[in-house]
């Protein structure tokens, strides 16, 4: 058995951990670009305590998901004001701007050098500037991942500027940075972390490290994704799903994904869909049509048991009453339509997530997921 491990240079969990991040940050340079969501009062504290521990702070809020032209532009901004490392405070689209900022930062030439699809996916030629990832909602485990997740709006697609020197230098993991999650924000992010861990679980890239992660990450997103969803203020299940979320991140990154995400990548750049709800859509049905596929089907038989099941159907009946109990849409709402199935289904099968799905899914069962998720 061979295989490899990568994740942030440090990692910091638990609640209150936030005040770290100004003296952390001063060991690595003295003005940082500090990427945020659209509402900056949020990262108030850290922008405080930032000036407390003389590291000055230049802003840059984005309002969505990131775009290549985003990340350009925060890359320029950096360098025009002189700072020296990146901070993400948000979810995981900040975090994945942030990255792609620290990296562009300091590689010279065309940015589309290093893009994958729409560029050459050229690997970085110089190291990414310092980087520090704060998550501020429980679901991509985008801190402790190699990649950035872009969209380019005009070739209607997500791409990703990869390179295993993008893992952030340090993850500040602080629970209670996830409190004001909405009801929505909670189980459309908590959704993506549980699918992260499951596709990770059952990947064909798996190794007995990510099997570790996934074991001790599916039983507590299983246990806590309704409590945080019915109640956003207790603050031992926003831990564990933080805690899930972390490990989903340090999972994907070594044992890849699967089918959930080969589709939700090609329909996040064709619609205006939030990810962790196309997940919901896709999850349940993805999982049955493996199931129907799978020679060895131990592993969701595994996952069933962690729901309090006993077989694969039971653990597949318990995300579909999940998925109806955190009020996910279907993907009609997005405005797909069996039109652009033929479409989604040729990019779904190009993309990196789809090469750790478990079992080669054929055209027809591809179109059959995308039928039984509108």
């Amino acid at each position: 058995m061979t295989f490899e491990f990568a994740t942030a240079g440090r990692i910091i969990f638990g609640s209150g951990t936030l005040a770290q991040a100004a003296p952390s940050a001063a060991r690595f340079g003295r003005r940082a670009l500090v990427v945020t969501g659209k509402n900056i009062e949020r990262a108030r504290p850290l922008l405080d305590s930032l000036a407390k521990g003389n590291v000055g702070a230049e802003l840059f809020s984005i309002g969505g998901e990131p775009t290549v032209a985003e990340a350009i532009r925060a890359a320029e901004t950096a360098r025009t004001a002189q700072c020296d490392l990146v901070i993400g405070f948000g979810g995981g689209s900040v975090i994945d701007l942030a990255k792609a900022a620290a990296a562009l930062m300091t590689n010279p030439g065309d940015p589309f050098d290093y893009l994958e699809v729409i560029g050459k996916g050229r690997p970085l030629i110089n190291r990414p500037a310092p980087c520090i990832a704060i998550p501020t909602t429980a679901g991509t485990g985008a801190e402790v991942t190699k990649n950035s997740v872009l969209a380019s709006p005009e070739h209607r697609v997500k791409v990703s500027i990869r390179h295993p020197l993008m893992i952030p230098d340090l993850a500040i993991i602080d629970p209670e940075c996830t409190l004001s999650m909405p009801p929505a924000v909670t189980a459309a992010s908590g959704i993506d972390a549980l699918t992260q861990l499951l596709e990770a679980f059952i990947s064909n890239k798996a190794n007995p490290l990510t099997d570790g992660f996934c074991r001790e990450g599916l039983p507590r997103a299983v246990r806590s994704l309704r409590r945080v969803f019915e109640n956003g203020t207790e603050l031992k299940a926003r831990e564990e799903m933080a805690l899930a979320s972390l490990f989903g991140g340090l999972a994907l990154a070594n044992a890849g994904l699967g089918a959930v995400h080969g589709f939700a990548g090609p329909i996040g750049g064709m619609f205006n869909a939030p990810h962790g709800m196309v997940c919901a859509a896709l999850l349940p049905h993805v999982m049955k049509a493996n199931f129907s596929a799978m020679k060895d089907v131990s592993r969701l038989e595994e996952f069933a048991r962690m729901t309090g099941g006993k077989t694969a159907e039971d653990g597949i009946q318990w995300l579909e009453e999940l998925c109806r109990d955190l009020q996910t849409p279907p993907l009609a709402v997005f405005g797909l339509a069996e039109k652009d199935f033929p479409v989604i289904v040729e990019k779904s099968k190009n993309s990196s997530s789809m090469k750790g799905n478990p079992v080669k899914l054929t055209d027809e069962e591809l179109t059959q997921i995308l039928h039984r998720a509108l």
